[in-house]
């Protein structure tokens, strides 16, 4: 008989670090590009059509296999937070999971069936990671620990299940589609051929200077609409930085089967709810804040983690692809007072050596963290700064800031 654990799990709390790959989602959610050499023939279409052959697609079934490759190029100890250990890690927590997409490639089973059933599976060797939405119910089944996530009556709390099953490259590209506005260039590329199907391709570009993005480029199924690959590109090229697409789909009603799920024998049952639960407020504590002690150490992370230094204002500075926040974090010391403590955690230290060069400006002084898509400026006195933008566009948008 399966034991029960009552827990509740809200998000978990990331620095800065971990805030990449959350304004990396926010940003744009794409997918690889598994195309041929020279496109199939197909009619010419512009990108109004192609969008509203998008709008229009009332495909809600299918099966397959999808890859997501991220490559955010985060310092290693950055990449740790992220939980970059795959389905290894045997958490079945779901939020946990999707974290783990901004580091590393993954593998994806893919099922849909309407609004209320859909599932992925996570594959990493012998071990499965399934996420599973039927009706009322979440499940997540992590096999390496034979753990289980429920949660009841879904998307009437403050989780969506659509929010929890975000992978599927239909809803990446919605996502992508929406952030799209009058900062941005929409064109028709070279055609493609994405899993055995033919589509189009339609290219998004920042009309703006200073983005590390340099388009987004989404394949869309020439026959039914059903967006079949996105794929981000840097502005500084090089092999794309999230990549994620179906290498395998089938637009046939799955089984019924597919998506029940009777928790295996002896497995942990852990139920999860949007309120406070007298046991889930300890649930997973005491690894999320070997992380968060060290990290609160650090100048304005505090805030940033919830530590009680923090203000947590934020302020958005900019539009479109240059698009920066600022974020008052109200840290008592500065990042000299860091190097200079030698009683600061090892952790923190390590955090500090792993950022990229001091920069100055008339912000004042500070250091930045570097990845391909997103940089954050920590300025010395405990303002961060982030965006999907150059570090040249925010040390600028820094110094505007004053």
């Amino acid at each position: 008989m399966a034991a029960n654990t009552k827990t509740s799990r809200k998000v978990a709390r990331y620095a800065v670090p971990v805030a990449v790959a959350g304004v990396a989602a926010a940003t744009v959610a794409m997918v690889p590009a598994f195309a041929n050499a020279g496109g199939p023939d197909l009619p010419k279409v512009t990108a109004q059509q192609l969008i509203a052959k998008i709008a229009a697609s009332d495909v809600q079934e299918l099966s397959g296999t999808a890859r997501i490759s991220t490559d955010l190029g985060l310092p290693k100890i950055a990449s740790g937070l992220l939980g970059g250990g795959g389905v290894a890690t045997g958490s079945a927590n779901p939020e946990e999971k999707v974290a783990q997409l901004a580091n590393g490639t993954h593998t994806v089973r893919v099922a849909a069936d309407g609004p209320d059933r859909q599932k992925l599976t996570f594959l990493d060797g012998k071990d499965e990671y399934s996420l599973i939405h039927n009706g009322d119910d979440v499940w997540g089944y992590a096999s390496k620990s034979n753990e289980v996530f429920h949660e009841k009556n879904a998307g009437q709390g403050g989780h969506k299940a659509d929010e929890r099953l975000a992978a599927s490259p239909q809803q990446l590209a919605q996502d992508v589609l929406k952030a799209a506005g009058t900062t941005t260039d929409v064109s028709v590329g070279d055609t493609a051929q994405v899993a055995g199907r033919d589509a189009y391709q339609l290219v998004l570009k920042p009309k703006q200077s200073g983005s590390t993005v340099g388009s987004v480029q989404i394949a869309v199924d020439a026959k039914n609409g059903v967006p079949l690959r996105v794929q981000l590109l840097s502005s500084q090229g090089g092999k794309p930085i999230v990549d994620a697409g179906f290498t395998k789909v089938d637009f046939a009603k799955p089984s019924a089967d597919t998506f029940a799920f009777t928790p295996p024998k002896g497995a942990k049952v852990s139920e999860g709810t949007d309120g406070p639960g007298e046991k889930g407020k300890e649930h997973g504590k005491a690894k999320e804040d070997e992380h968060l002690k060290a990290l609160e150490s650090f100048p304005g992370l505090g805030g940033l983690t919830g530590g009680a230094d923090g203000k947590g204002d934020v302020k958005v500075l900019g539009e479109g692809w240059a698009t920066v926040a600022q974020i008052e974090t109200g840290a008592g010391k500065s990042l000299k007072d860091l190097e200079n403590d030698k009683n600061a955690p090892k952790p923190a230290k390590d955090f500090l050596n792993s950022l990229g060069d001091k920069v100055t400006g008339k912000f004042g002084e500070g250091r930045v963290l570097s990845t391909r898509l997103v940089n954050a400026l920590i300025t010395d006195d405990g303002k961060v700064y982030v965006g999907a933008v150059t570090k040249d566009q925010l040390v600028k948008t820094a110094d505007a800031a004053k």
